[in-house]
């Protein structure tokens, strides 16, 4: 079983991540046909050491079991970083209970064939109440005392709640987070996640890691937009901000708009979140902004891992792009630079029965870990 050390998450944790919520049904018609072996192999032999993933992405975290599984040989399970979350179970149902918590995190130990895992977060925590957030970090710390889990963190979209409830967390257990995952709020239309009053809240929580997934807005910021895909019917993006974004992919020139918006928030994250950074792979004692990257294919691994390497550099280009992103790109904006969506909040209802709330499946799983 996997120890529960307390080295800081930051002495740890790889600078880029690769995101395989694109293991689903909402990015790829038929996930399981995906190479999702030949992208975790080249993962691994490109230097990217991390992954992430969530139950809730539908066969994801099945997929990233079984290509890991598959790796001849097989990396040696302490080269790898294994990142998956809790909590969320649809779209509109939530199960933040101890005991749902405790089973989840036992069904990911078994889909990832890993006898611990690394960092897990509560799932999209504006769904949910903040006693319920409290309620399973402190049930995931449990799990981690138990050396079932190294680090805990929340994750979500509004910046805000993930600051106050990461302020909460601190005050009401007197201990930090170790990670919040922010997504889609650090990219070339929103950058919300680096205003002074949000960094100053997650300093003010002693938040270990501050993670930026999702830097083309979930496929908002691809040359043909959302539009003209499948993630036109489920993307939460307005019809007003999805035109402005649209509008930006003629102003790239030579490159595409997936290009420039990536090496942007490689580059501009490596910087800003560097205090909320990591130490791994950065020389001198400095730090680098971690960032988390969703791909489909081989191809878009290889794109992104180059320009990963370029971006972390000083070069010409990096000026050139930040250039056209702050003096072209933000006044085309308009008003839907910084612009967000609605998720969450009052007017959200779980659908969640109270009374399966906390109930567990009488399954393979609570059998063989004698949850029931």
């Amino acid at each position: 079983m996997g120890s529960a050390p307390r080295t800081s998450l930051a002495e740890v944790l790889p600078p880029l991540i690769l995101g395989t919520a694109t293991f689903n049904v909402q990015y790829h018609p038929d996930p399981a046909r995906m190479p999702y072996t030949d992208i975790v192999r080249h993962a691994l032999e490109s230097g990217v050491r991390a992954f992430d993933t969530s139950p809730y992405y539908g066969p994801s975290e099945i997929l990233l079991g079984d290509a890991l599984r598959q790796l001849q040989p097989a990396p040696a399970r302490a080269d790898y970083f294994l990142i998956t979350k809790c909590g969320r179970i649809r779209g509109d149902e939530f199960d933040y209970s101890p005991d749902w918590v405790r089973y989840s995190v036992h069904r990911s130990l078994e889909r990832l064939g890993t006898d611990y895992l690394d960092l897990v977060y509560t799932h999209d925590v504006e769904f949910v109440s903040p006693e319920e957030v409290l309620a399973a970090v402190k049930e995931l710390r449990a799990l981690r005392d138990k050396g079932l889990i190294r680090y805990v963190g929340i994750s979500g979209y509004p910046v805000d709640h993930l600051a106050s409830l990461a302020e909460m967390i601190l005050r009401e257990t007197g201990e930090p987070l170790d990670a919040v995952l922010s997504y889609s709020n650090y990219n070339i239309q929103n950058t919300r996640l680096a205003l002074e009053d949000n960094m100053a809240s997650f300093a003010r929580a002693r938040v270990g890691c501050l993670l930026n997934a999702s830097m083309l807005s979930m496929g908002l910021l691809k040359s043909h937009g959302v539009d003209n895909t499948q993630m036109s019917s489920w993307h939460p993006a307005s019809a007003g901000l999805r035109t402005a974004c649209a509008k930006l992919s003629p102003m790239t020139g030579d490159e595409t708009l997936e290009a420039v918006a990536l090496r942007w928030a490689l580059h501009s994250w490596g910087k800003v979140g560097a205090a909320f950074g990591t130490h791994v792979g950065v020389d001198g004692g400095n730090k680098i902004g971690i960032s988390v990257m969703g791909v489909s294919s081989v191809g878009e691994l290889d794109e992104t891992a180059k320009l990963w390497k370029d971006a972390t550099t000083k070069s010409a280009k990096n000026d050139e792009i930040t250039q056209l992103v702050e003096t072209k790109m933000w006044p085309a904006l308009g008003d839907f630079k910084d612009q967000t969506w609605t998720s969450g909040g009052s007017d959200f209802v779980n659908q969640r029965p109270a009374a399966d709330m906390g109930k567990i499946p009488d399954d393979e799983i609570s059998k063989k870990y004698g949850l029931l």
